[in-house]
C-alpha cells in the first residue's frame, strides 16, 4: 500500500514567490485527504501532476486565514464543474460557524458538504487505520493529525505451510488474511502455524501550527514521518513563544525526543530560506528535511526502507523540477 505526503504550500502566514499558504495532501493507496487549504490550494493542485481531483475529505487544523482561505474558492470551483460527489470538510468545534459566512462567497453547491467538527482525542475509524486528533499549543482551538496504521499480518512463511500440506492456491491467500483453512484431509491449518509475528502499520504525524507541547511529542513517538512547523529560528525564540509557534530547533527537539524516522519542517516564515532552517534542526536531529512546494515525502513500509523526500515530485516535466541555468555573462 502506497503512502506519501505532496506538499503544496510550505510557508508561514503569507504567501511567498516560491511558497504558497499551507496546504498538504496525504495519499494513501486510492485515498487523498487534504490537510489545510490556503490560499491558492486549487491552483498549486492544478499545477501540479495530481490535478483538482474530487477530494471526498478536507480537514483544517485551525481557522486562521492562512490555512483556510483556499477552501470557499474550491468549493466553488467544484460546483461549477458539476460535481455530485459529496465532500466532508472536518475541523475544531466553530467549524459551522465560520462555513455559515463563507456560504455568502461559494454559494449554492452541486453536491452535499457535510461540516464535522473535532475534539482533541477523537478518532476516526477506517479499516485499515486510524485517524487521531491531539491538542497542540497555538492559543485557539486546534487540532493535530495523525494517520496511525492498524498492524499488519506477520510474513507468510511458505517452508511451513508445504510442510503441513497447503496447495498454492486460494488457501494461502485466506491464511495471509488471518482465516484459518481445512485440507483436503479433513486438518486444519490456523494462522499462526504459517505466518511470523504481526508487523507494525506506518504512523505519520502532522502538527499544525503549535508551540513546542508534549502532547505533540506523545502523538509523534515512533512515528515514521513527523510534520512540524518551524516558523522561526532559535534567534527569533521569544517571538516564536509570543506568537504560539516553534523554532526549528525546538521542532528537532520533539523529532529527537520522539524517535522519529524523519522530521519535514514547513510554515516558513517569509524571513528564511529552506538550507538555513534545515542547518539549524539538524544540529539537533540530523535526520530533518524542509520541503518545498511540490516536493513529495514517500513513506514505504518499514521493512522496504527510510521515508524519502522526492525534490519537485509532483511537478509534471523533468523542465519543472530542474531550475533553469542562469545565462552566462556576455563579455
Amino acid at each position: 500500500m502506497d503512502l506519501d505526503l505532496v506538499f503544496l504550500g510550505t510557508s508561514g502566514s503569507v504567501p511567498t514567490a516560491q511558497r504558497a499558504p499551507s496546504a498538504l495532501l496525504l495519499r494513501r493507496g486510492g485515498e487523498r485527504l487534504l490537510f489545510d487549504c490556503g490560499e491558492g490550494t486549487q491552483r498549486q493542485l492544478l499545477r501540479s501532476s495530481v490535478g483538482l481531483i474530487e477530494l471526498r475529505e478536507v480537514f483544517v487544523s485551525h481557522f486562521h486565514a492562512d490555512h483556510y482561505l483556499g477552501l470557499p474558492g474550491m468549493l466553488k470551483t467544484f460546483a461549477l464543474r458539476g460535481r455530485e460527489l459529496p465532500l466532508t470538510v472536518y475541523g475544531p468545534p466553530g467549524l459551522r460557524e465560520l462555513f455559515g459566512a463563507l456560504r455568502r462567497v461559494f454559494g449554492k453547491l452541486t453536491y452535499a458538504l457535510e461540516l464535522v467538527e473535532l475534539q482533541p482525542g477523537d478518532v476516526l475509524e477506517r479499516p485499515e487505520y486510524n485517524l487521531v486528533t491531539y491538542p497542540v499549543a497555538h492559543g485557539v482551538r486546534s487540532l493535530g493529525f495523525a494517520l496511525v496504521e492498524h498492524p499488519r499480518p506477520g510474513r507468510f512463511d511458505g517452508g511451513a505451510a508445504d510442510a503441513l500440506g497447503v496447495p498454492p492456491g486460494p488457501e494461502r491467500g485466506l491464511l495471509q488474511a488471518g482465516e484459518s483453512v481445512q485440507l483436503p484431509d479433513g486438518s486444519v491449518v490456523t494462522p499462526d502455524e504459517v505466518l511470523g509475528p504481526p508487523r507494525a502499520g506506518r504512523k505519520v504525524v502532522l502538527s499544525g501550527d503549535t508551540a513546542p507541547a508534549p502532547r505533540v511529542l506523545e502523538a509523534a513517538r515512533g512515528a515514521e514521518v513527523l510534520v512540524h512547523e518551524a516558523t522561526f529560528l532559535d534567534e527569533e525564540r521569544e517571538r516564536a513563544r509570543q506568537t504560539a509557534h516553534a523554532t526549528a530547533l525546538e521542532a528537532a527537539e520533539i523529532a529527537r525526543d520522539a524517535e522519529v524516522g524523519l522530521l519535514a519542517l514547513t510554515h516558513l516564515s517569509n524571513r528564511y530560506f529552506g538550507p538555513e532552517v534545515a542547518r539549524e534542526a539538524r544540529t539537533i536531529f540530523p535526520d530533518t528535511v524542509v520541503p518545498k512546494d511540490f516536493d513529495v515525502i514517500n513513506v514505504p513500509f518499514p521493512e522496504r526502507g527510510s521515508p524519502q523526500l522526492v525534490k519537485g515530485g509532483v511537478l509534471h516535466t523533468r523542465e519543472e523540477r530542474e531550475p533553469t541555468p542562469e545565462p552566462e555573462a556576455v563579455p
